[in-house]
């Protein structure tokens, strides 16, 4: 039991990083104009500040703490949400491409917001 919780932080550590480097790669892809400048810095903050918040949380100082760095990752996924869905909606990407992310991020911030839950003993 214990090992598949491991397993599974582990697992979802390197979706996270994955899902980071997705990010960059579709941000490169973006067309050169100054609406995808903007969005885009945008989105690469908030979709890779998902992961350094999980990871910071390993080196928190308490439970509060260690709770708050999820809340903020998963605060960071809502934003990048919708700054996937603007880009999509906009036309500025394929919304094939968009919406897999859209969907990844989604699962991310279910699985987030369901280990606050657990965290704060409301499950």
């Amino acid at each position: 039991m214990q090992n598949d919780k491991l397993e599974f932080k582990n697992e979802f550590k390197r979706r996270i990083y994955t899902f980071a480097l997705d990010i960059i790669k579709f941000i490169e892809a973006l067309p050169k104009d100054k609406t995808c400048e903007i969005i885009g810095s945008q989105l690469l903050r908030s979709a890779t500040s998902i992961g350094a918040n999980i990871v910071e949380a390993n080196s928190a100082s308490s439970r509060k703490d260690y709770i708050n760095f999820f809340q903020y990752a998963l605060k960071s996924a809502n934003e990048t949400k919708f700054w996937l869905g603007l880009l999509r909606d906009s036309n500025k990407t394929s919304k094939d491409r968009s919406n897999k992310l859209l969907m990844e991020t989604k699962e991310m911030s279910n699985i987030i917001a369901s280990s606050i839950l657990t965290l704060k003993g409301k499950r």
